[in-house]
């Protein structure tokens, strides 16, 4: 008889991933560095798996980066809000 695998878990990315989700669906281009979503990830701009690096890397839950890809969109990130700013050159 087959056991059958019933994962009720979120969903979690590693950052090579998200990049290729950032190319796949040109959410920025060029996408971020590895650099810059490490960063993120320390920051908190992406919620984590135990809140640091694991050892397969930074674990990203996936429904955190697509909520924050529809913010970056919307331009309700704060980083967002400040690229509009200097784009404007508005205070």
């Amino acid at each position: 008889m087959k056991q059958l695998f019933n994962y009720d878990g979120r969903s979690k990315l590693r950052l090579s991933e998200i990049e290729d989700l950032m190319k796949k669906h040109r959410i920025i281009v060029p996408p971020l560095s590895r650099r810059t979503l490490t960063k993120m990830c320390e920051e908190g701009a992406f919620e984590t798996a135990g809140g640091k690096p694991t050892s397969f890397g930074w674990l990203v839950y996936e429904d955190s980066f697509w909520n924050w890809a529809r913010k970056l969109n919307e331009g309700t990130t704060e980083d967002a809000k400040d690229e509009q700013i200097d784009r404007h050159g508005s205070n």
